[in-house]
């Protein structure tokens, strides 16, 4: 891994003079060998998490092209340097801020969307000019070999390289003096993954996870809201860091929207446990100790006094957790404080909206917030009062397909964001550039100070901006 990071150094440095067109080339390169590769990803999505061709299309396939795009459309805008005005204090001067390339980059990327995760921050990566070590989660073996194909059909391994391996390979990249690190994970490994890059004053980006709470208020759409958050949750089998976590449903329509999210699991899985287990369409754990841990939530929480109103079943031996709805979840259930990262979606009521709004800002603020209302009053309040890495109103997980917004989270959601020009600055130094013009408004104030001298600094105090 030394040898390799060194050899990186040479090529860092010749990428600063990249051309927006030699790196649109290598995007468009990429975009190329993935697309060459969808049978095969698909294909490996299957044999590592059971999921549906059509779901690993609209999960990782769609948000990955729209990225690769998205950015060889935009980059040569991106890199123009921005001319920035003179301050009366600066008049004479010429400023502008240029974007240049961090340098080397660690990207380590997780299980639970192997693809996109992983090459989504190399498309930005590689989009400012920098090399990459991209280090992808061992638990996607199929995957990842493809990904490595990819790689080594489009780039030197000088510039950019996969190494796979477990914690001790992650801890080895990390100890290395790296200009950059995109690290998506756990808020508990992203505390790691800081401290490491203390140690080298190495900037980071952290896309990290959470509990992102759902509001449906009284005024909602009932019948959409539990058709779009059953999608949410239930994709991926509830492994997804912007899944809805838990919902508060407005008490006067708590029956009915559980009604209508049991029946929505039903219409897209089957009416039974059977059914669903055998059903092509819902996915499986990552592996069985994931599925353990779910099942014991679960198991936890009903002993607490919650009731399954759906669900509840698993077999970890076939890594399956039904998807499963609880209903009058105590606060000392475990599941209430810990991130589910499964097919398990509590279900609580409320009668007031500000109880709602402290619960959530007493609590970690979250990645992603969502919200199900016809009152635009409860969105401002809800918007206005909370903080979360993304805010969504009558729709969920589409936010991290809008490129042209930043995707982010806030403290142990996450620190810097991704995605088209943010994904762009994250991997990015931005320069400050400034030069003298042709004549100098400082030279007036040189010593030796007059009094003449002294009401021109008073003058330039008024009147700075």
């Amino acid at each position: 891994m030394q040898a390799l990071f060194d050899s990186h150094a040479a090529t860092a440095l010749r990428l600063r003079q990249s051309t927006a067109a030699e790196r649109r080339l290598k995007l468009t390169k990429l975009l190329a060998a993935i697309l060459e590769r969808k049978d095969a990803l698909q294909a490996a999505a299957h044999a590592d998490l059971s999921k549906h061709p059509t779901e690993t299309n609209l999960t990782e396939l769609l948000p990955l092209v729209g990225e690769l795009k998205h950015s060889i459309a935009k980059l040569k805008g991106w890199m123009k340097p921005h001319r920035i005005s003179p301050t009366l204090a600066t008049l004479g001067t010429k400023s502008r801020v240029m974007y240049q390339p961090k340098g080397r980059c660690l990207l380590i990327s997780p299980w639970n969307y192997p693809l996109s995760l992983a090459l989504g921050p190399l498309v930005s990566a590689v989009a400012a000019g920098n090399t990459a070590i991209l280090k992808p989660s061992e638990f996607t073996p199929n995957t990842n070999g493809v990904i490595k194909d990819i790689i080594s059909a489009v780039f030197a391994v000088d510039e950019v390289a996969v190494v796979e391996g477990a914690a001790d390979t992650a801890n080895a990249l990390l100890a290395l003096p790296f200009d950059h690190i995109f690290f998506t994970g756990s808020p508990g490994v992203g505390k790691i993954v800081m401290a490491a890059a203390a140690r080298n004053l190495t900037s980071v980006t952290l896309e990290l996870g959470g509990k992102s709470p759902v509001i449906v208020d009284a005024s909602a759409d009932l019948r959409g809201a539990a058709e779009h958050i059953i999608w949410g949750k239930m994709v991926n089998a509830g492994q997804t860091c912007i899944a809805p976590d838990y919902v508060y449903v407005h008490r006067d329509v708590a029956d009915r929207f559980v009604d209508l999210c049991r029946s929505t699991i039903a219409q897209r899985f089957g009416d039974s446990d059977a059914a669903i287990k055998s059903s092509r369409d819902f996915p499986r754990m990552i592996h069985r100790r994931h599925a353990e841990r779910v099942a014991r939530l679960i198991d936890e929480a009903v002993q607490s006094g919650s009731q399954v109103a759906c669900g509840g079943s698993a077999d970890v031996d076939a890594r399956y957790v039904a998807p499963t709805l609880l209903r009058n979840v105590p606060p000392t259930a475990k599941i209430r404080s810990e991130e589910i990262f499964g097919p398990v979606l509590p279900i609580l009521t409320f009668d007031s909206l500000n109880t709602v709004i402290a619960e959530i800002n007493a609590a970690p603020k979250p990645l992603a917030l969502y919200v199900w209302s016809k009152s635009e009053r409860n969105v401002e309040a809800i918007t206005t009062n909370t903080s979360s890495g993304s805010l969504c109103v009558n729709l969920c997980l589409q936010q991290f397909a809008q490129h042209n917004l930043p995707f982010g989270g806030v403290n142990t959601s996450g620190i810097g964001n991704a995605h088209g020009f943010f994904g762009f600055k994250a991997f990015s130094h931005e320069r400050a550039v400034m030069a003298a013009g042709p004549l100098s408004a400082l030279e007036l104030l040189f010593p030796p100070y007059n009094e003449r001298k002294r009401r021109l600094s008073e003058m330039l105090i008024k009147h700075v901006t």
